[in-house]
């Protein structure tokens, strides 16, 4: 099973603590890329992301043709950053999807919160400058 190292949930937590947006990319069945910032991606345990669907269209279209996904996650501190892999999965009710919708409309109550993105990790890629460049962590 491919996990987040503290490390790697420290520098998705400094991106979210300074609302700086995560990219996230998808592809269409078609392999047409697209990459969308997002604001709301949370780290739910070692092996799994949340991301808010708040105003996704081509993103969602293509994770509902070919449910993978990619991540990078930048710390300008450290220089260090991070390449994050998964399978995503779509909900728009369940138990889930209901805390999403709570943690969301609490910090911001105009945001729709449409849908609740589940990635599972699949892989995490070493992404920072120098020789461990594009090397697999996890």
């Amino acid at each position: 099973m491919t996990v987040l190292t503290d490390e790697m949930k420290d520098v998705l937590h400094k991106n979210n603590k300074k609302f700086i947006a995560v990219p996230m990319a998808t592809a269409s069945k078609e392999g047409v890329p697209n990459v969308a910032p997002m604001a709301s991606v949370w780290v739910r345990d070692d092996a799994t992301l949340w991301i808010c669907d708040n105003f996704m269209k081509k993103t969602l279209h293509n994770l509902q043709e070919n449910p993978i996904a990619a991540f990078y996650f930048w710390d300008a501190d450290t220089k260090r950053c991070f390449q994050v892999k998964g399978h995503a999965g779509i909900h728009t009710s369940g138990p889930e999807y209901e805390e999403m919708y709570g943690m969301v409309k609490k910090e911001r109550p105009s945001f729709p919160a449409k849908s609740l993105i589940v990635v599972t990790i699949t892989a995490v890629y070493d992404c920072t400058p120098g020789a461990n460049a594009g090397a697999q962590l996890q």
